[in-house]
């Protein structure tokens, strides 16, 4: 039988199946040489409501997870507070099958795709929707295959930002195959010690097709130009990191 590989984090060794706790925040699990998390603290968000008109996340000196509380306020202000995420139309209130029209959208940048190679996940938060409630939003992503060779990099200059594949390929997600094939950008690499990350994307659907004959489609990310920074990730970089770049959004 195959013995799964350990996983090494700060110096402490865990077994392959192992279950462990880095922070109060995170139920972490060996697998095979990787570590995989999730959150043991809510994400939720609150949007200002009359009877909490100034919502803010707390951290308590006996808690682990920041809590919501609602600072006082002057009821006037309060409510406009509340009703800040609606134009204002002193004619009429809003129906509710007029909420989107009267939505003022606001919208998240995207966060930094979850892998530095190969498909990974890209999100954000926005209220764009009939409801005009502030929803989480994931895209698929990919800043480079895991096995993409670097053209050379010319003489005098340290970094190759936006390369492309000599031929198109299809991408590939949960077994399933890009029934087009693509040509897009990827971010390259730098010989000084910098990090090349994707600073202008665009969303697109894609639509994948699966050996079993079902098909779905999933909005991913396309990236139309990288940067070269320091601010690097680092492995085991979801609850590790100090890496909090963001992509500046979709550009058309």
């Amino acid at each position: 039988a195959h013995e799964g590989a350990t996983c090494d984090l700060l110096g402490k060794i865990y077994h392959n199946g192992e279950s462990f706790q880095p922070t109060c925040k995170l139920q972490c699990i060996c697998m095979d040489g990787a570590i995989g998390c999730i959150p043991l603290c809510s994400e939720d968000l609150r949007l200002p409501s009359p009877d909490c008109p100034n919502p803010r996340r707390v951290k308590f000196h006996n808690k682990c997870c920041e809590e919501w509380v609602c600072e006082e306020g002057s009821e006037e202000k309060g409510f406009q507070t509340a009703m800040a995420v609606f134009r204002e139309d002193p004619a009429e209130q809003p129906e509710v099958n007029n909420l989107q029209e009267n939505c003022l959208v606001q919208t998240t940048e995207w966060s930094a795709c979850s892998k530095t190679c190969g498909m990974g996940i890209s999100a954000r938060v926005t209220n764009d929707n009939p409801q005009c409630h502030l929803e989480k939003e994931t895209r698929l992503c990919m800043v480079r295959p895991c096995d993409f060779s670097l053209e050379k990099i010319k003489k005098g200059k340290k970094c190759v930002r936006t390369p492309r594949p000599r031929q198109s390929l299809h991408f590939e997600f949960s077994g399933c195959t890009s029934t087009r094939h693509y040509r897009p950008r990827f971010c390259g690499g730098c010989t000084d010690g910098r990090c090349c990350t994707p600073l202008l994307t665009t969303t697109t659907p894609v639509q994948f097709q699966c050996p079993e004959g079902d098909s779905f489609q999933r909005k991913m990310m396309f990236i139309k130009m990288c940067s070269c920074h320091y601010d690097c990730p680092r492995d085991n970089d979801i609850f590790l990191a100090t890496y909090h770049r963001r992509m500046t959004g979709d550009h058309v």
